[in-house]
């Protein structure tokens, strides 16, 4: 049963980083996501790379609104059908972020589109995707068609951050972005122990920590991270997959950071 890779949103970042990633070291189809405008994401993702185009599918989805990420999975099982196809990899990463540094700057408008975003977004996601990932009795070749290894495991990944630890909360503030992701954590958790029972190991789940990276949702921070620590996306992205291959089943239902550590509850 050949497989299958996602990536959403991809149209920017480290879901933009991610993508090419897959696209450069695996020959297995990928459906990336944009908010908007798929076409100019599709040339972007595919500016430069010496590759079979025809395994790119960019398709428009806002996590906001479930009925694109519905319609989304809908051309999917036209392209994957369930029983000759599996999705093998999934990347989960939408973001936003407004730093509250104390209660005073918390804004109800704010607070609500970050959990929109962060957490309700993926879990939607979850919800729509969960039909193509293998079952108990699914036969799966991680290897058929590839470059590179995929995981050995069918793997869905969500973003999350080391922010979103509550062992690891010394500092506090960042309110909304802090609580979202500790939602992410459990997300990935729960959606874990449904995979379980559905698809023993075959399929799992976990949350990745990117570290800071030079992206938009980062950029206001940039000057106040050290050098070594504010990494490329492409880097990121390096690193993200190389963690998913590694950890395989052992890190299922967990939280990793872009080296391979697990980021505590």
């Amino acid at each position: 049963m050949p497989p299958w890779s996602l990536v959403s949103p991809a149209s920017r970042g480290i879901g933009f980083a991610l993508a090419r990633r897959i696209l450069q070291t695996t020959d297995v189809p990928i459906v990336a996501t944009a908010r908007k405008d798929p076409t100019k994401t599709r040339h972007e993702l595919l500016d430069g790379l010496n590759i079979d185009e025809g395994k790119l599918t960019v398709l428009h989805v806002d996590v906001l609104d479930e009925s694109t990420i519905s319609r989304a999975a809908a051309s999917c099982k036209e392209m994957f059908p369930s029983r000759t196809h599996h999705l093998h990899l999934a990347f989960i990463v939408p973001g936003v972020l407004f730093p509250e540094k104390s209660p005073a700057q918390i804004n109800a408008d704010d607070a609500l589109l970050t959990f929109r975003t962060n957490t309700i977004g993926p879990m939607l996601m979850l919800k729509h995707f969960t039909p193509f990932l293998p079952k108990k009795g699914t036969a799966v070749d991680p290897n058929d068609g590839t470059i590179e290894t995929l995981p050995e495991v069918s793997t869905t990944a969500v973003m999350s951050a080391r922010i979103g630890s509550i062992t690891d909360n010394h500092l506090g503030g960042w309110y909304s972005y802090r609580i979202s992701k500790a939602g992410v954590n459990q997300l990935a958790k729960t959606f874990d122990n449904y995979l379980l029972t559905t698809s023993g190991e075959n399929a799992i789940a976990m949350a990745l920590h990117p570290g800071t990276v030079k992206t938009g949702l980062s950029k206001e921070f940039w000057g106040s991270v050290k050098k070594e620590k504010l990494f490329e996306s492409d880097w990121v992205a390096d690193r993200l997959i190389d963690v998913v291959k590694k950890v395989g089943v052992n890190g299922r239902g967990r939280c990793w950071d872009w080296d391979g550590k697990e980021v505590p509850p």
